[in-house]
């Protein structure tokens, strides 16, 4: 939560002191085909990413909960324990896809601001 709530802070203060003056050059006629994202939306977008990640682990290590409980309930404690075991592993499969991701999302934008500087 800590780690959340500094991240935050860091895109926040990303997003403030990187917004671009216009210069007075021509604009460009030839158009890329992506657009090019800001600092701060890429720094924001690996929180979200990040984020994400965690919400799907907890949903997933819940539902592995759940279906441990009925088959517990049920008298099935094999299956309770496969079930509680797919769960976690989903989970931490998905909270590592989700982390990895938004670090990287992070990274990039964080190398933005630094390219500017620089």
């Amino acid at each position: 939560m800590k780690l959340l709530l500094l991240f935050s802070a860091l895109a926040l203060a990303v997003a403030s002191g990187a917004q671009s003056q216009q210069d007075d050059a021509p604009a460009r006629t030839e158009k890329s085909k992506k657009p090019k994202k800001s600092a701060g939306h890429e720094i924001g977008s690996g929180l979200g990413s990040a984020a994400g990640g965690v919400a799907k682990g907890a949903g997933n290590a819940a539902a592995g909960a759940g279906n441990a409980a009925v088959d517990l309930a049920t008298l099935h404690p094999i299956d309770a324990g496969v079930a509680a075991g797919t769960g976690a592993a989903k989970a931490g499969k998905d909270v590592a896809v989700g982390s990895a991701k938004g670090a990287g999302k992070i990274g990039k934008g964080v190398g933005h601001v630094l390219r500017k500087v620089f």
